[in-house]
Parts: C-alpha cells; structure tokens; sequence
C-alpha cells in the first residue's frame, strides 16, 4: 500500500474515533498544536510519516482517543484506540439515525449503588449500579442512584377548621408538590376539585368554597380538611 493511501486510512481511522467519544463543543476549526514526537511505548504524542512525495507529515490523536507505538514487535506500528481523557467537551450529533451499544450485560443479581460519588473512576470506591440520564439543558450524561430516581414522596396532614369559613391551611415539615394533581385535599371524607375547590402553594393549600349551585359549599367550623400529597 502507498504511503499516502495508508495516510488517507490512518486519517479516516482517527476521524472515526474522535467521533464516538462522548458530552459541547469539540474543536472542529483553526489548528491544534503539535505534540512532541512519540517515542516507541509512549501515548499521547505525535507519529511522523512520510507521503509518497517526500513530504514529512506528522499524525496524532487527543480528546479521548489514545495513540500507542509499539516497543517490541512491529516496531514502526502504531494503533489509535478509543479510550483516554476528553480534553474538550464532545457531542455527537445523531441526526436521525440510531446510536446503540451492543453487548452490555444485563444486570440480575447486582444491587442498586447506594455508596455512588461524583466523578468517580471505573473500578472506584463505589458499589453497585447508578442509572445514566441526560441533562436536556445541556445535553450532558450524568448519573444518578436508583434510590433517587425511583424515589416517592408522600404525605398526609389533617385540619380542623377553627372558625367559619377558615380557607387557608398550611402543611408543616414539608413543602408540597408543585403540581397540584399530585395533592388530594378532603372535606368531612369528600374528595375536592383539584384547581377548582382548592388551589396549592407552596406549603399552602387554600380552600376555594362556591356560591354556585349544585356545586356550593363552605367551611363550617368542626370541617375536618385532610391533604395528601405523593410525588
């Protein structure tokens, strides 16, 4: 093979690499600077190779590619291999077309991680498996603990009414959900209207009562009002 054909292969090989590693905006312009010459076991650096022109012209690979010269056998070789440390943020742009990996294991016996740390190295301190999720503000991949994900909170307070037409009714060691059709609030045992016969802020559930028959109603002192809340 012809030294610029095995130029032309070992560029397409490069490009394809830097492709598939992963996270905003890799270095697509302007020039990179020049790596010192490999010396034969060393990663990272650059590789000379001469065209079939003469001209002297030099390879080398960074964010998250590593490059690595042989020290015994086929010495002139050099491999590019996925696997190293991103040096600029990376995305991938599927555009339309399916990205997958194949071959992952499946998990049976393993337990979720309740020990995970932030940034932490395969074969760390951690135990267990995390869940990776996307930040669609950014679009970064992060992880996070099952027990996190799959959280539920709930709870459950309830109220006597001290005076008539006592509307408010503050919910104490916990701030509810925002999202009202996760709070159910009862009067005497009947189930209210969510966003009609109450609304929800904050720790604050206030009481809607209606002058509108068939659907009227008010607060009597005694009313037991019972809010729960799941999120």
């Amino acid at each position: 093979m012809k030294q610029n054909s095995i130029l032309k292969t070992l560029g397409a090989a490069a490009l394809l690499t830097l492709a598939i590693s992963t996270a905003n905006a890799q270095q697509t312009t302007g020039d990179v600077t020049k790596q010192a010459n490999a010396a034969p076991g060393t990663t990272g650096t650059s590789v000379r190779v001469i065209d079939n022109k003469g001209t002297i012209k030099y390879l080398q690979a960074k964010n998250g590619v590593t490059m690595l010269t042989n020290t015994t056998n086929d010495v002139t070789t050099t491999t590019w291999q996925l696997g190293g440390t991103l040096t600029d943020d990376t995305f991938i742009d599927v555009n339309g077309k399916s990205f997958a990996l194949d071959g992952l294991k499946l998990v049976t016996t393993d337990l979720p991680s309740l020990n995970a740390t932030n940034a932490s190295s395969h074969g760390g301190t951690g135990t267990g498996w995390t869940v990776l999720i996307r930040d669609e503000a950014t679009g970064e991949t992060k992880k996070i603990m099952a027990t996190d994900l799959l959280q539920v909170q709930a709870g459950q307070q309830k109220f006597v009414a001290a005076t008539a037409g006592q509307t408010l009714y503050t919910t104490t060691g916990t701030t509810l959900p925002s999202v009202v059709s996760k709070v159910s609030v009862y009067r005497n045992g009947a189930k209210l209207l969510a966003g009609e016969d109450y609304t929800v802020s904050g720790s604050d559930v206030t009481l809607v009562p209606s002058s509108t028959p068939p659907n009227d109603w008010v607060v009597f002192v005694g009313d037991v009002i019972e809010v729960h809340w799941i999120r």
